[in-house]
C-alpha cells in the first residue's frame, strides 16, 4: 500500500488545473478556469477549475472534487491508481508498505483486465527487441517503415510470435488469469479447451487512453495470407470501446490544446510517422468509421480538426460524410488531401517538418470548398448531378448549430456553385423544418412521460424548505471561514441601577466555527440534513484537530458523496462566472462583505425558522376542549412570538451596523 506520506506529498504538489488541462481544454475566468464537461455532450461550459482551492466541479453532471477524485471519475481510477498516475507526472518516488494477500483478493476485475493488457504491451515490446523471431520480422517491418528506435519505443510498438500460443503460455507463467485474457480478447480458448493468441504473427499497437492506460490493441499481419485481416483489433470489452478511443491521443491532447488543432487521419503508421516527423497534433480512428464520441474526445481539447485524406477518390468519398458528424458537434472542419498516391504516412517520409508543415497550412481547405471540389468532378457539368450536390452540401450546412456560421456557408456556396443565396436559404429552411418536425413527433412520444417527470419534481420542489438552504450556508461557511477569526456582537440583557432591564452590546473574538458550535449547542440544534449533519460534524472535528483549514488534506478523508456535496458548496459562487452575467451588465455579488454578519444573520435566520416550526406544530396539536391545555400551548405560542420579534430585533441591528 501506499505510505501517507507519499500521498500527502502528491497531494501537496500536483495541480488541478495542470492535470485537468492535459484532459479539457481550459480557458481563464477569473481566477478560475472554465471549459466543456468531459462527463456529457454540452456546447456551453459548465465545467469549472479553481486553482486557489484546488478542486473542480461539473455543473452539467454535479460530479466535483479533488484531483485525484477527477482522475477516478474521468479515467475511472481506482484511488491508489490516480494517486500512481498523479505521482509518476510530477516525479515524485512512491514509497509503498508490504500489500496484504486481503488486499490483492480485492482488487477488482477491470483492474485485472488492466494489469493483462499492460502486461500484454510490455511484452510485445520486449518479444520485438530481445528476440531472434521479433528483431527479424517485427522490427525489420518498422525499420523499413522509417520508425527510429525512440519512436518505437514512445508508441511502445511490439511483436506477437509466430506460434499458437507464446504469448498465453507466458502469461500463465506469470500468474496472470486466463479469465483476463479471454476478456480482453488476447486469448481466444475452443469448445475443446485449447487456447491460442489473437495476435499471432502480426506487429502490435498498443491503444492508449486519454491518460495514458492500455486499453487493447491493433495487429498487423506481415505475411500475404488472404483469408486473414490485414489488421485485427482487440474486441469490445469493459476497458476497451473503440467507438470512444482514438489511436494517438494519449500522445497527442497536449499539442493539440497548444496548438488550438486536431489532425485527423486512418491509421496507426499515419499517426507515428507524422508524430515522429514533428506534427505531435495528430490522432487516428483506428480504420472504424468515424463516431460522436470519439469526435466529442477532440471536442474537450480543441473545436478545430483538420481532416487528413490520402488521393484515393473512392476513399475520399466514404470518409467525406464523417465531416458531417462533427459539424453536428459544433466543431469548425478543414480537410487536407495529398497528391495522387501518397498517405499521410509516405508523405511525412517524403517531407522535411518545414515543407510538411508548408502543404498542411497551404493545403487545408474548408470543408465547403472541398466537398464542392470533389463533388464537382462526379457530377461532370451533369445538371442533375449538380442539383443534388448542392443539395449535398446544404445538408452538411443544416447539420451546423450555429445560425451566422450557416449563413456564412450559405453565401460562401452561393459564391461557389454560382446559385442564388434565395433558393439555398429555401432549401436549408426546409432541411431545418424537416429536423424539426422528427423532433417535435419525438417530443410527443415522450411528452406523457416527461409530464410525470416534470410534476414528480415540482412536488420534491415544494417539500424543499428553507432549512435545507440555511444548513448548507452553515456549511458554506465553516469551509470558506472556519479558520478565520471574527468580531461577533452580543445583546446582554442586564439590570441597570434602577433595576431596569437593558440591552448592552458585548463584543468577542471567536473563530468561525467556534461561533457556528456555540451557537448551535446552545440551541440543541442537529442539522435536519443527514449528509450536511455528517459533514458538520466532521468539520468540527477537523477544525479542533487542526489550526488550519487545508482543503486538499480535508477532501482526502472525505467519501465521494461527502466530496462531491463539499465541492458543490465550494464552487457555489464559481458556478455565477459561467453565466457571464457581466456582458449583460449585470454584477453579481460573489463575495460577502464581512463574516460576522454573514454567520450571524445566518444563524439568527435557522433559529427563527425552527422557532416558526415550533409554533406551527403547537397550533396544529392545539385542542381547543382542552381548556387547561391550550391556556399553557397558547402562553408557549406567546413565548416564541416574542422571541421571533427579538430574533427580527436582532437581524435589523446587525444589518444597520455593517451597512
Amino acid at each position: 500500500m501506499i505510505t501517507r506520506e507519499t500521498i500527502d506529498k502528491v497531494f501537496e504538489t500536483a495541480r488541478v488545473e495542470e492535470v485537468i488541462g492535459d484532459f479539457v481544454q481550459l480557458k481563464r475566468a477569473g481566477s478560475n478556469y472554465k471549459g466543456l464537461s468531459p462527463f456529457s455532450d454540452e456546447r456551453s461550459p459548465s465545467f469549472m477549475v479553481s486553482p486557489v482551492k484546488q478542486i473542480w466541479k461539473d455543473f452539467s453532471s454535479g460530479k466535483g472534487g479533488s484531483v485525484v477524485t477527477f482522475l477516478m471519475e474521468h479515467e475511472h481510477f481506482t484511488y491508489p491508481e490516480a494517486i500512481r498516475f498523479l505521482a509518476n507526472k510530477y516525479n515524485i518516488e512512491i514509497e509503498e508498505t508490504e500489500v496484504s494477500q486481503e488486499d490483492k483478493i480485492e482488487a477488482n476485475e477491470k483492474e485485472s483486465m488492466y494489469l493483462v493488457s499492460e502486461f500484454a504491451k510490455s511484452y510485445f515490446h520486449d518479444t520485438l527487441l530481445n528476440t531472434e523471431e521479433g528483431k527479424a520480422i517485427g522490427l525489420s517491418y518498422f525499420k523499413e517503415r522509417g520508425f527510429t528506435n525512440e519512436t518505437i519505443a514512445k508508441f511502445g510498438l511490439g511483436y506477437s510470435p509466430e506460434s499458437w500460443d507464446a504469448f498465453t503460455k507466458e502469461a500463465l507463467a506469470k500468474g496472470y488469469q486466463l479469465e483476463f485474457l479471454e476478456k480482453v480478447g488476447l486469448t481466444i480458448t475452443r469448445e475443446d479447451g485449447k487456447h491460442f493468441d489473437r495476435f499471432k504473427g502480426r506487429v502490435m499497437f498498443p491503444i492508449q487512453s486519454l491518460s495514458g492506460r492500455n486499453l487493447g490493441f491493433g495487429g498487423r499481419i506481415l505475411t500475404n495470407d488472404k483469408k486473414a485481416a490485414k489488421y485485427l483489433n482487440s474486441p469490445e470489452s469493459d476497458i476497451y470501446h473503440k467507438s470512444k478511443v482514438l489511436y494517438g491521443i494519449f500522445h497527442a491532447k497536449q499539442a493539440i490544446a497548444k496548438q488550438n488543432n486536431c489532425y485527423l487521419v486512418e491509421g496507426y503508421t499515419d499517426v507515428i510517422q507524422l508524430h515522429q516527423a514533428g506534427i505531435e497534433n495528430v490522432v487516428a480512428s483506428s480504420g472504424t468509421a468515424l463516431t460522436p464520441d470519439q469526435i466529442r474526445l477532440i471536442n474537450r481539447l480543441t473545436k478545430n480538426i483538420t481532416v487528413l485524406f490520402d488521393g484515393d477518390a473512392a476513399g475520399l468519398r466514404a470518409s467525406v460524410r464523417g465531416i458531417d458528424l462533427i459539424l453536428e458537434e459544433g466543431m469548425n472542419v478543414k480537410v487536407c488531401t495529398f497528391p495522387d498516391g501518397d498517405d499521410p504516412d509516405s508523405f511525412a517520409r517524403k517531407n522535411s517538418y518545414e515543407d510538411l508543415v508548408s502543404y498542411l497550412e497551404n493545403n487545408a481547405k474548408d470543408f465547403i470548398q472541398f466537398k464542392a471540389s470533389l463533388l464537382m468532378n462526379e457530377a461532370n457539368n451533369d445538371p442533375i448531378k449538380k442539383a443534388d450536390l448542392i443539395r449535398d452540401m446544404v445538408v452538411s450546412i443544416s447539420k451546423i448549430p450555429d445560425r451566422i456560421k450557416r449563413e456564412i456557408y450559405i453565401q460562401e456556396t452561393a459564391r461557389i456553385m454560382d446559385i442564388s443565396e434565395q433558393v439555398l436559404l429555401n432549401t436549408l429552411a426546409q432541411l431545418v423544418q424537416k429536423d424539426i418536425s422528427e423532433a417535435g413527433k419525438k417530443l410527443k412520444t415522450e411528452q406523457k412521460a416527461f409530464e410525470v417527470v416534470k410534476n414528480e419534481l415540482q412536488v420534491a420542489q415544494e417539500k424543499v424548505n428553507i432549512v435545507y438552504d440555511l444548513e448548507r450556508k452553515i456549511l458554506e461557511m465553516l469551509l470558506l471561514y472556519g479558520s478565520q477569526e471574527a468580531d461577533f456582537d452580543d445583546y446582554i440583557l442586564k439590570a441597570n441601577e434602577e433595576g431596569e432591564m437593558t440591552e448592552e452590546k458585548e463584543t468577542n473574538t471567536f473563530k468561525v466555527f467556534q461561533r457556528i458550535y456555540l451557537s448551535l449547542q446552545e440551541d440543541e440544534v442537529e442539522l435536519a440534513n443527514p449528509i450536511f449533519q455528517e459533514i458538520y460534524t466532521d468539520l468540527i472535528n477537523y477544525f479542533n484537530q487542526n489550526e488550519e483549514f487545508n482543503i486538499e488534506h480535508y477532501l482526502m478523508q472525505l467519501s465521494p458523496e461527502h466530496s462531491q456535496m463539499v465541492t458543490d458548496i465550494l464552487m457555489s459562487e464559481e458556478k455565477e462566472l459561467l453565466h457571464n452575467w457581466e456582458t449583460k451588465h449585470i454584477y453579481v455579488k460573489t463575495k460577502i462583505q464581512n463574516v460576522s454578519q454573514y454567520v450571524s444573520e445566518t444563524i439568527i435566520s435557522l433559529r427563527e425558522y425552527l422557532i416558526n416550526k415550533l409554533i406551527l406544530d403547537l397550533m396544529n396539536n392545539f385542542k381547543a376542549e382542552e381548556e387547561n391545555d391550550s391556556v399553557e400551548i397558547m402562553a408557549t405560542i406567546n413565548d416564541y412570538n416574542k422571541l421571533k420579534v427579538s430574533l427580527t430585533n436582532k437581524i435589523g441591528r446587525i444589518r444597520s451596523t455593517y451597512l
